[in-house]
Parts: C-alpha cells; structure tokens; sequence
C-alpha cells in the first residue's frame, strides 16, 4: 500500500505540478514581475517624512530577504520544482483523507474531495486574505499565518461535518464553525497602502485563484485516474 501510495501522489503531483507551473509562466509570472518593477522604484525614491497620524511599521511585506533565485531560467526552474512539490503535497493529501474516509479512489469522488480541499485551503483563506503581490500592504506575518492555517483548519472540519453527517445540529454546528474565522476577521495593515496599482493587485488575485483551483482539480483526477491503474504489485 505505501509503494502505492507513492508511486500514484508522485507521479501525480508531477503531471498536475508541471502543467500548473507551464500555466502560470503565462499569467501569474508577468503580474509578479511588473509589481516588483514598482516595488524596486518606491524603494529606490528617498524616504520620505513620515505624516502624523501614519504608521510606517509593519504595513507591507517584511523586507527580510534571503537569498532568491536570479531572473531567467534559475527562477523558472525553482517556481517549477515548488510548483511541482505542491501539486505532489495536495496528491498525497487527497489519497491520505480519502483512505481515512473509507471511500474507493476515482475520479469522481477524487475531483470532489480536490474541489472540497479548494475551497478550504484557497477560497476560504482568501475571503480574508487575499494573494498579494510584492509591494502589497500587509499586516503583521504570524498574525496572518495562524489565521490562515485556522481559516482552513475550521472550514475543512465544517465541510466534513456538514457533507459526511445528516444530524442537524451537526450541520448547525458546521455552519457556526464556519464562519467564526470570518467573524473573528483576519489581520490587516494600520494603513492600506501599497506599491502596486490596485487593478494590478485585483488581477493576480482573481488568476491566482484560479491557478490554485486549477492545480487541486488536476491534481485530483491525476489521482483518481492513476490509482485504479497502479495495482499494489505493480507500485512494489
């Protein structure tokens, strides 16, 4: 079972990963590229004085950086391989849950188990936290991450007991836990300013959302179209 288990989320995350990194060269890439055009020009201008009234901590991306990749082929070659890291990720995910639930793996439940986990990890997460760009205003970053991690966390345990049980305090249950994330609200920047155009940052959001529910969803059928072919004996 584990060779199998290996075998399917591998090859499954290469063929989604692949396609996913070839898609976003074409729409993403340029977006990011063209904010950081805007990102190095505020950078470059002299600082200037601070307004009373105006934070200026704390309300864009850290500005910690390490080492990246040079433009060019190095940078499209580390994209691809963390593209392809994540698309096997979400391939393991899915095999792992849908074993734990006990459901045969095809490609109809596997493509609703990928769309349940988009919904959870991609659209949930961005009601409040919308993907940004560099140069984006941002608020504190483990502020974020702990909501974004519990955002996810509340909706795919709301989806599975809503979706999984026909108790309707249950279901109530569910509705309630999903939308406390919401209502508690993500954490934001004291002032929302930004480096890049909005029509920019509205752009990579909507594509970036679209890219990641592209991945899960090719990323499920890739599972559910290789796991009934790769018979245990022939994973080993």
């Amino acid at each position: 079972m584990l060779a199998r288990v290996l075998k399917v989320g591998l090859l499954a995350g290469l063929v989604a990963g692949l396609a996913i990194a070839i898609l976003q060269q074409a729409t993403t890439a340029p977006l990011i590229l063209t904010a950081e055009t805007y990102e190095n020009a505020a950078e470059a201008r002299p600082a200037a004085a601070p307004q009373p009234g105006h934070r200026h901590d704390g309300h864009v991306h850290e500005d910690a950086e390490g080492w990246k990749p040079a433009n060019g082929l190095p940078r499209l070659f580390y994209t691809g391989v963390a593209t392809v890291a994540t698309a096997a990720g979400i391939a393991f995910l899915l095999i792992a849950v849908m074993l734990f639930a006990g459901d045969p793996i095809d490609e109809r439940r596997s493509l609703a188990w990928a769309l349940a986990g988009f919904v959870a990890a991609g659209l949930a997460p961005a009601a409040g936290l919308a993907p940004e760009l560099p140069g984006s205003a941002a608020g504190d970053l483990i502020g974020r991450q702990i909501w974004w991690g519990g955002t996810a966390f509340a909706t795919a345990a709301a989806l599975w007991m809503f979706l999984r049980t026909g108790n309707l305090p249950v279901r109530l249950a569910a509705i309630v836990l999903l939308l406390a994330p919401h209502v508690i609200g993500a954490p934001h920047p004291h002032a929302f300013e930004s480096r890049v155009p909005a029509e920019l940052a509205a752009q990579f959001t909507a594509l970036s959302l679209v890219v990641q529910g592209l991945l899960w969803v090719l990323a499920g059928l890739a599972v559910g179209l290789l796991w009934p072919r790769i018979s245990p004996k022939q994973a080993a």
